[in-house]
């Protein structure tokens, strides 16, 4: 007869390491990639006529925002100008068309948008199409659990070298980003500070972003991307 083997006849170094074994096998780590894809359908789903501003230096800078079938288009006035952000799996394509029925063209991605600190990449969200990307961890923002992702900047076509972005477990929504130049010295930190639903789903409210001197951690410009209905 075969003894039945109980926990009392195993060592016990060997029942924590089947715990610990069961334990991995049933919650094991998400691919970083499928996580910043899930982001990305995030952002590509919306569809939304609305209104916002971005607050810099005491200006109110307004804007009108149209999100549909994966295609954004951010329209300014005075002087008149509309940037087109096409999104898709591989990487969003970003053009400026001013005044409106003129050819589009391609822009510089490390050009600042009307005199702000955030610029064309950082309106793209292109840390989100970088390449080889790897969970560095998990943690909480604003009370959400995220996961912790690090991305390597395509080389010679980013203002920054490395990228760590916060993105929320459950919704695949991207909570923020700290962007580091090629020395890993924080540049830019972008946090989302509140959200909002507008027919049926759950948009960006405030988004606030920081920039840092260069080689410290002092504030140098801190700017807002405020949505509204």
């Amino acid at each position: 007869m075969i003894p039945r083997i109980t926990q009392a006849k195993l060592p016990r170094a060997i029942i924590c390491a089947l715990l610990v074994h069961t334990s991995i096998q049933a919650n094991p780590e998400p691919d970083a990639s499928e996580i910043l894809r899930t982001a990305r359908v995030t952002q590509m789903s919306q569809d939304a006529s609305v209104t916002g501003f971005l607050r810099a230096d005491g200006k109110r800078i307004p804007f009108d925002l149209e999100l549909s079938g994966g295609l954004i288009r951010y329209r300014f006035d005075d002087p008149a100008q509309e940037i087109q952000l096409k999104l898709d799996e591989n990487e969003p394509i970003l053009r400026e068309v001013a005044p409106p029925d003129s050819a589009p063209r391609e822009v510089n991605p490390s050009e600042r948008l009307r005199g702000t600190a955030i610029t064309y990449e950082d309106l793209a969200l292109h840390f989100l199409y970088w390449p080889n990307p790897k969970i560095i961890g998990d943690d909480t923002v604003r009370t959400r659990s995220t996961w912790k992702i690090e991305v390597q900047a395509p080389r010679k076509r980013s203002q920054y070298g490395v990228a760590r972005l916060w993105i929320d477990k459950e919704s695949g929504a991207l909570m923020r980003v700290e962007g580091y130049d090629l020395e890993g010295r924080i540049a830019k930190r972008f946090e989302v500070i509140s959200g909002q639903k507008i027919d049926n789903q759950w948009m960006l409210r405030t988004m606030r972003v920081e920039e840092f001197e260069q080689g410290t951690r002092k504030i140098a410009n801190r700017n807002y991307l405020e949505i509204r209905e």
